[in-house]
């Protein structure tokens, strides 16, 4: 195979070196930060692959307009940003990374916590200043509380584990995993998120973003939650509506946040979460490690490369597509 007949495959911004490294074994690549969709197709007419990490979104359009498109590789787990129904309607596969960054998004949201119940940016800020009061109390731990985990997949189970260790009760709902499976993850399972929420003193989301889960976290359901809980949230902004949380955490009623995610992202300076002092913030950063990175780019690409070969891959999103595609292979 000469290298102007191997299949093009376009990176919607760069990737782990290795992943890129492993593309090029069988691909011709080329990386673009074209994040407008028009700007994109310009660049991806005739791609043979796609590989996008937040954007552009991996719209039905976008799809139409590149002829050759077989493959799109989503750079990560979550799969809100490309539609599937379209993909598989174009004869297209879809791959992702589910797990590649669990252990790092697990961590991040144990993180979250942990400076929740201990203040840290408060005392930060104070001990920096020379003033030594916030000694006085105040820090809570989180050994014998309940965590209420929202979504029990690669990441849940992970942070599932992390609390176990601690000393936490944990509790976890989601509705697609049977009970005895979730207590095999580490949780009990409580049956649904109405029956999770008064039960908890920290409360985090693990959901993907989907018709159900948008808006999950609002007025309604945060007022079940006890007061004075902790809420913490590493999986997509929407899930939450930002106003109720900001509402419940200004009157009092909970006693702080740690958001790695928003309903805008980027989100503007002027969000109101980011003038409280009991809340922490992150830029969408929770599954970015160069661990995560690597793995995330390598088993993407190895996904892709085995349908550019004709190959089923291991991980295939929509696989009512394979009929058509392996034959095309």
């Amino acid at each position: 195979m000469t290298p102007d007949s191997r299949p093009l495959v376009v990176l919607g911004g760069n990737i782990h070196p290795d992943g890129q490294a492993l593309l090029e074994t069988e691909a011709r690549v080329i990386v673009t930060m074209e994040e407008d969709e028009a700007a994109f197709v310009r660049v991806a007419a005739d791609a043979d692959g796609i590989l996008l990490r937040t954007r552009p979104r991996c719209s039905a359009s976008l799809m139409t307009a590149l002829p050759k498109l077989r493959v799109i590789g989503r750079h990560g787990a979550g799969l809100d940003i490309v539609d599937i129904e379209a993909a598989t309607r174009l004869g297209v596969a879809v791959v992702h990374g589910p797990g590649s960054n669990a252990q790092a998004v697990a961590e991040h949201a144990l993180m979250l916590m942990l400076v929740c119940v201990k203040r840290t940016l408060m005392i930060d800020k104070a001990t920096r200043a020379g003033d030594w009061a916030a000694r006085g109390g105040g820090n809570t731990e989180l050994h014998g509380k309940t965590l209420g985990i929202v979504g029990i997949g690669h990441i849940g189970r992970r942070v599932a584990k992390f609390a176990g260790a601690i000393g936490m009760k944990v509790l976890a709902y989601d509705k697609y995993v049977p009970a005895d499976e979730i207590r095999r993850r580490g949780a009990e399972p409580v049956e649904s998120l109405d029956a999770l929420l008064p039960q908890v003193d920290v409360l985090t989301c693990h959901t993907p973003l989907t018709d159900e889960t948008r808006a999950m976290i609002n007025d309604k359901t945060l007022g079940l939650m006890k007061k004075g809980a902790i809420y913490v949230n590493t999986s997509r902004g929407p899930v939450q509506q930002e106003r109720a949380l900001f509402e419940a955490l200004t009157r009092g009623h909970l006693a702080a946040a740690g958001v790695d995610v928003f309903e805008e992202e980027p989100t503007s300076l002027d969000n109101p979460l980011f003038n409280l002092p009991n809340v922490v913030v992150s830029s969408h950063v929770a599954g970015v490690t160069q661990e995560a990175r690597r793995q995330t780019s390598t088993q993407v690409a190895s996904e892709m490369l085995r349908v550019l070969r004709g190959e089923k891959p291991d991980v295939l999103v929509n696989p009512d597509v394979w009929p058509r595609l392996g034959r095309r292979g």
